[in-house]
Parts: C-alpha cells; sequence; structure tokens
C-alpha cells in the first residue's frame, strides 16, 4: 500500500464512529458503523445491549453477525 493510500485510510478511520452490541429482539451481534457527523443518527436505530466477549465469540463462530451503516 502506497503512503497516499495508507494516510487516506487512516483519516478515514479517524472519522468513523461505531457501536457493537447483541440485537434486542434476535440472537445476532450487530457492529454499527458511521461517519462521526451522523453520530446523532444512531439513536435511530433499535437499542443494543450488552453482550459478553464469550457472547460475541460464539456469534461471530456461528455467522450471526449484521454491520449496519449508519447516516
Amino acid at each position: 500500500m502506497n503512503d497516499a493510500m495508507e494516510d487516506l485510510l487512516e483519516r478515514l478511520g479517524n472519522n468513523l464512529v461505531w457501536r457493537i452490541g447483541k440485537a434486542e429482539t434476535e440472537d445476532v451481534i450487530v457492529v454499527r458503523v458511521g461517519l462521526a457527523r451522523a453520530v446523532s443518527n444512531f439513536a435511530l436505530y433499535p437499542r443494543l445491549r450488552n453482550a459478553t466477549d464469550e457472547e460475541i465469540e460464539a456469534l461471530v463462530k456461528s455467522g450471526q453477525v449484521r454491520v449496519e451503516w449508519v447516516d
């Protein structure tokens, strides 16, 4: 990877916000990702429950993961 690409990815990474938790109504780990400017929109999505490391690991191993982009 060249220096310009690394710089671009680093700048993008500095502007990302994420939340990880267990869906309230499903047995699935949800990863919500969005730009920092959209942080208030995270509140528009259904609430995520806390999950232990063991729960997260088990659900990831079983493929029960959903990634959501927050605009």
